[in-house]
């Protein structure tokens, strides 16, 4: 029997890097050489039931030491903390860690150090779900209205989403839950796949890739744009034959272009059908955004939430119309919490939800986050999919399962974060055995030469 009195007792953190970028996977036009990589922690505690709770976020290589350094200043408000106590209310650690003032000083909830507390957050709310013996999106689906209201923060959204809005939306949502979860269990949430898209790929790996998702069962792709018109153009065309009419292809410019730019860029895309533009400018334009949502729409509709820093931009987005498709990101803002704030906002305007996915375990985690979605919030998959990329989930004991380009629900309990011991002990930078070797071997290579 878990102890009542169990405390964490420590939060140990890891910096695990992959070397994805000699293979150009993930490389776009602003991040040409990524090396996916997660700032990792782990809560730990002393009941007797072992469990621990994992959480992570997501970099693409450089910085992860400060990322990680950001999450180590998080430990005193860890540390201590009654097991009981946090699992029976998440959202307390999450108001404790964003009401420090020292903390909020260096935000106040943007950057590195609210993506810090995302992690330590989700690490949270692994080890709720954990312990409650449910797939993180089981949790949420099965939970009072009443309690999830308890766990968002409403300050400087409650102009547009009030506690009690929230509440009617997840009791509205709640009709119906069981049949859709036995959906959901049958058939998935659908996905589409950026793998065939990766700048760096040659023509011929695009078209390939291409063809393999659509015999996977994917009905829309994504191809990264915004470096070279010309090469976008020939991109394009040779996507669009190698998936036909019907498949649909999103673009993503991953913040590359300015206003104007992006108006002018994504018309003269505009001759391939693409189905959504995405970050096309500066994730904090909200005016900027809305701008190219009427100049290239209602043809091509303009996406934008991977970069998205929290709840109150997300507000904006929506109340100026400057998106037709909201994006979130399990661990850019700050955890569960404000993620479901998000979602609600999105339910409130009706603007479907297709998060960002893809780096290292952010597929296995944002997939909860649209299940729950589907079963108690907004009851449908219309117009919505998961992004999904095929790396690393060898890396995670629960990873994400594709079937027919739709995504499994998870069984497992947990917020599906848990990686294997093998695969942090090898790519923990700089010392784990894989950069260890990597090292060695330029050094080597160095002393022949």
């Amino acid at each position: 029997m878990t102890r009542t009195t169990a405390r964490i007792t420590a939060v140990d953190t890891y910096d695990i890097r992959f070397p994805t970028s000699r293979e150009l996977d993930g490389s776009d036009a602003m991040n040409p050489d990524p090396d996916y990589s997660a700032a990792y922690l782990i809560l730990r505690t002393d009941a007797d039931d072992g469990i621990e709770g994992h959480g992570f976020t997501f970099t693409i290589g450089r910085g992860n030491d400060v990322q990680v350094a950001a999450i180590d200043a998080l430990k005193p408000h860890l540390v201590g903390r009654s097991v009981d106590e946090l699992c029976a209310d998440p959202g307390t650690l999450g108001r404790a860690l964003i009401g420090d003032s020292q903390l909020r000083w260096l935000g106040p909830e943007k950057g590195v150090m609210h993506m810090a507390i995302g992690a330590a957050v989700n690490a949270a709310w692994d080890l709720t779900a954990k312990r409650a013996g449910k797939p993180l999106w089981k949790l949420l689906a099965d939970a009072e209205p009443e309690w999830l209201v308890q766990q968002i923060d409403f300050r400087y959204i409650a102009d547009v989403l009030s506690p009690a809005d929230a509440l009617q939306l997840l009791r509205t949502g709640k009709q119906g839950a069981a049949e859709r979860e036995a959906k959901l269990r049958e058939r998935g949430y659908p996905g589409y796949t950026t793998s065939p898209g990766w700048l760096g790929y040659s023509d011929e790996k695009l078209t390939r890739l291409a063809h393999e998702a659509v015999a996977d069962g994917f009905t829309q792709i994504k191809l990264k744009v915004g470096a070279d018109l010309a090469d976008d153009v020939r991109r394009m065309r040779a996507a669009r034959a190698a998936v036909g009419p019907d498949i649909r292809i999103a673009i993503d410019a991953n913040q590359r272009w300015n206003v104007g730019e992006a108006i002018e860029w994504t018309r003269a895309l505009g001759a391939f059908d693409p189905y959504w533009i995405e970050e096309p400018t500066s994730p904090d334009d909200v005016l900027g955004h809305a701008a190219i949502r009427k100049a290239v729409g209602p043809d091509i509709k303009v996406a934008t939430g991977e970069h998205v820093q929290n709840r109150i931009i997300f507000k904006q987005l929506l109340q100026a119309g400057a998106i037709d498709v909201l994006q979130i990101d399990a661990a850019r803002v700050g955890g569960v919490g404000e993620n479901l704030a998000i979602l609600l906002l999105a339910a409130k305007f009706g603007v479907p939800v297709c998060p960002h996915a893809g780096g290292v375990g952010l597929c296995e985690l944002v997939q909860h986050l649209s299940m729950f979605d589907f079963v108690a919030l907004t009851g449908t998959t219309e117009d919505r999919v998961i992004e999904y990329v095929d790396h690393l989930h060898e890396h995670f004991t629960d990873p994400v399962v594709m079937r027919d380009g739709h995504y499994r629900a998870p069984v497992a309990p947990g917020f599906s974060a848990t990686m294997h011991a093998e695969s942090i002990a090898e790519f923990t930078y700089p010392g784990g055995r894989f950069w260890a070797a990597d090292l060695a071997a330029q050094i080597t290579e160095e002393v022949g030469a």
